[in-house]
Formats: structure tokens, C-alpha cells, sequence
């Protein structure tokens, strides 16, 4: 039987629910669909937040010929099948690879020529930034659309059109649980249903912890096990540290996603109290990327003993944190004019630069944010 995720999948945008900054009256995948404006994106978001639903939509309103992978599974031969077969007629044909972080630089240089040609109109879906995960050349030719978690409000009309009745009780523990994700919250709906019949909030919890409901890299488990790895770390605490680093590879997490989550806790929770963590870190992620698992797992325990026992600084990352909040509530405040750029003689005049000292110890902030100290 088909599941019920797929059962209630929405077929146009009226039904689609979220993503209003995009899908909205007026925003850009709208405004492509009512045009018809044929061109090559990836949608970048957390799980089950419609990236695969508005892949679908787009490419059903532009009368496209659409063929769907899994960068997981799907390799050269699998896109070369496709573009070898006979062309639609007057028809556009488009790829969605689902996870396309998974596709390697060589598999990516491969469907190049084929989107730079208009062989194929690619649509990628990832839940990692595409800055990271897509090589410069496909991603220069790609549009990043970047979709949000879901509302409580819109989890739980989601909720509604399963056609299954909750109490307010079991629908709010589920939209907690859930997280933003639409997936997550239908399927846990389908489980329980056919374990227990009943959906109520203790049902939902021994559905939960049953074998039923296994790792899932997309859903609730895969972000409360990562959560639970930079925790231990960040409390010295080696032994869970490593528990929660062999969870994730037994259960097929991508390496390099725990990697690059290793070099952001070396900046943000270690920083300044030893510098050389960042170094360590991106070593861990440059060996994961050119030895590949099984083995990559020795370096990945190896940084992760080293991250756990360092001492730990969050100063810059508060730094920052404090200096963003006065970016956004203050806005570009003007720059005192000692030390602004005065390439041209009418800067100059201006008195741009003037009394410039390299060393003073006056406050270089703007005027509205003298003294502050963010470095603390």
C-alpha cells in the first residue's frame, strides 16, 4: 500500500502548505510556474519541508518530462540512461536528485555539460548548504532557493489533512516531536495507527521507541543523535562522545557530515582557548574526504578524542553573536572617518582618513557603539 506521506502529497501549489517566501503570491517558484520559466535550482532545507513536493509541482506545471534519483544510490550510467533516451517532444526534461550533497566532484562534473547544454533542467534537493556540498561550476549555474522548518501552524494543518483524529493534546506532543518535519509527523501518524489504532500520546511514544521506527538520516533521530555528539563534547566527555560518534556510523551517517559538524565546534565551543583545535578539525575533514569509510572512522575518533579533551572558549562565537544583534538593530551605522578609505582627492577633502593612527586606542566603532566590548 502506498504510504500515506505519499497518499496526501500535494499536486499544485494551492495545496502546498509553507514556504510562503517562495511559493507565495508574488515569490520566485510562483512566478516561475505562472511563467513557465524553465531553468535548473536547488531547494536547500531541513527534512520534510516540501523540497520533493515543489520539485513535483514545478515540474508538472512546466509539462516537464521528470525523472527522479537518489544521489545515495544513482551513478553516471543511471543520468546517462536518461539523457540517451529518446527526447520529449518540445518537452523539458528534468532531473530531481534527491540528496545531491551525495554525488561526488567526479559524478557532478558529469551531469555539467548536460545542464550547461539544456539536456536536462536539474533540480537538486539537500539538506547540507550547497556552498559546501555543490562544485562551484553546477552550482554557478544553479538558482539556491532556501526553504524553512515548518510552522507549528502549518504542521498542524498538515496534521489535519492526514484525515486521522487527534486529540489537542496528542497533535501538540506530535508537532514537538516532529520538529518542523511534515514526514516525520505523517509517518509517526501511519506506525502508530496500524500498531496501536489509537493516537494517543502514549501510543505515540511506544511507537517511537519501537523497532519499527529505525535511525532515519533525515528524521528526528539523525538531528537528537548529532545534538547528543556536540554535547558530550562540549562537557569533556569523551566516552559519550565516541558512543554517540559509533551510533551515527552504524547506522550509515554520512561521514562528512559529522566531520564538518566537528570543525564548527572546534571554532564555536573550543576557539580561542586552543586555537589549533580549527587545524585538527579540518585535518579530521580533509582525511574523511580522501580515504572514504571504513577507515576515515579511525580519524574521525581520533579528532573526536582530541575535541573532547581541549579546554573549552565560546568568546568569539559570543563575540559575533553580540556584534550581529547590533549589526541588525542598529543597521550600517556610519564608519568613523579616520579610518575610511580615501583613494580620491575628493575623499580626501572629505576628510576621509584624516588623523588615521595604526596603533590608537581610541574605539574605531561607530559613534552609537563606542566602548562596546564584544570580546569578553
Amino acid at each position: 500500500m502506498e504510504p500515506l506521506a505519499s497518499r496526501i502529497r500535494p499536486s499544485n501549489l494551492e495545496e502546498f502548505v509553507g514556504q510562503d517566501h517562495l511559493a507565495g503570491e508574488g515569490k520566485p517558484i510562483r512566478l516561475a510556474i505562472e511563467n513557465g520559466s524553465v531553468f535548473s535550482f536547488v531547494l536547500w532545507g531541513p527534512p520534510g519541508v516540501g523540497k520533493t513536493s515543489l520539485a513535483r509541482i514545478y515540474s508538472s506545471a512546466i509539462n516537464a518530462e521528470l525523472h527522479e534519483l537518489s544521489a545515495v544510490t544513482a551513478g553516471k550510467n543511471d543520468i546517462r540512461k536518461i539523457v540517451d533516451a529518446p527526447a520529449p517532444d518540445e518537452r523539458p526534461r528534468v532531473l530531481f536528485l534527491d540528496e545531491i550533497h551525495r554525488f561526488n566532484k567526479a559524478q557532478q562534473d558529469f551531469l555539467l555539460p548536460y545542464v550547461e547544454s539544456g539536456a536536462l533542467v536539474l533540480i537538486g534537493a539537500t539538506t547540507e548548504n550547497p556552498s559546501f556540498e555543490v562544485i562551484s561550476p553546477l552550482l554557478s549555474r544553479l538558482r539556491v532557493f532556501t526553504l524553512n522548518e515548518l510552522s507549528d501552524e502549518e504542521m498542524a494543518e498538515i496534521i489535519g489533512r492526514t484525515g486521522f483524529d487527534l486529540s489537542e493534546e496528542a497533535r501538540d506532543w506530535l508537532i514537538s516531536m516532529a520538529n518542523g518535519d511534515a514526514r516525520q509527523a505523517i509517518t509517526m501518524i501511519e506506525n502508530t495507527a496500524d500498531l496501536y489504532g489509537d493516537l494517543s500520546v502514549e501510543n505515540f511514544t511506544n511507537a517511537l521507541q519501537s523497532k519499527f521506527l529505525r535511525y532515519d538520516k533525515k528524521g528526528e533521530e539523525h538531528y537528537n543523535t548529532i545534538s547528543a555528539f556536540i554535547k558530550s563534547m562540549r562537557a569533556s566527555q569523551a566516552d559519550a562522545a565516541m558512543y554517540y560518534l559509533a551510533r551515527m556510523l552504524d547506522s550509515g551517517e554520512d561521514p562528512k557530515f559529522i566531520a564538518r559538524r566537528m570543525v564548527i565546534f572546534a571554532s564555536e565551543d573550543i576557539g580561542l582557548a586552543v586555537p589549533t583545535a580549527l587545524v585538527v578539525a579540518n585535518e579530521v575533514f580533509r582525511a574523511v574526504e580522501t580515504i572514504g569509510l571504513p577507515e576515515a572512522a579511525i580519524n574521525l575518533a581520533h579528532g573526536v578524542a582530541y575535541l573532547c579533551n581541549c579546554k573549552k572558549d565560546r568568546s568569539a562565537y559570543n563575540a559575533l553573536k553580540d556584534a550581529m544583534s547590533d549589526v541588525k538593530k542598529h543597521g550600517n551605522l556610519p564608519i568613523p572617518l579616520s579610518i575610511r578609505n580615501a583613494p580620491t582627492k575628493l575623499m580626501k577633502d572629505l576628510k576621509y582618513g584624516e588623523g588615521y593612527d595604526a596603533y590608537t586606542d581610541e574605539s574605531l566603532l561607530p559613534d552609537n557603539l563606542k566602548g562596546k566590548k564584544y570580546l569578553k
